[in-house]
């Protein structure tokens, strides 16, 4: 969309709703070592970590995390590719779309949801 004035607006891309999850995890690119990472969100669909290294947009990686739900930890695992890296704060900002989130994965994701 553009305004008469010139300018853009900027279109939402997201395709789900997101929830604030503050824990740490790794984030294994195809290839490299695995990188310590911060989760700042996830969707059902996604998640944004904040990485002290740059991660190629396009990239397929393993995502490990833990996720609490109704006060029991589940460690998730999936393969995700990255869809957006920006520099923000001295870290790296890092989008990721998951690839193949396992059934009991999308189950206690859903209950986390809610």
């Amino acid at each position: 969309m553009r305004y008469a004035n010139g300018y853009n607006v900027f279109n939402e891309q997201r395709q789900s709703q997101r929830k604030v999850l503050k824990v740490k995890g790794h984030v294994v690119v195809d290839g490299f070592a695995p990188v310590a990472v911060r989760t700042v969100d996830i969707s059902s669909s996604g998640m944004c970590v904040m990485s002290p290294d740059p991660i190629q947009v396009g990239a397929n990686a393993l995502l490990r995390f833990d996720l609490s739900v109704d006060g029991n930890v589940t460690a998730i695992e999936v393969r995700s590719r990255a869809s957006y890296c920006i520099l923000s704060n001295g870290d790296f900002k890092v989008g990721f779309n998951f690839l193949n989130l396992s059934l009991s994965g999308m189950t206690q994701l859903a209950k986390f949801m809610r």
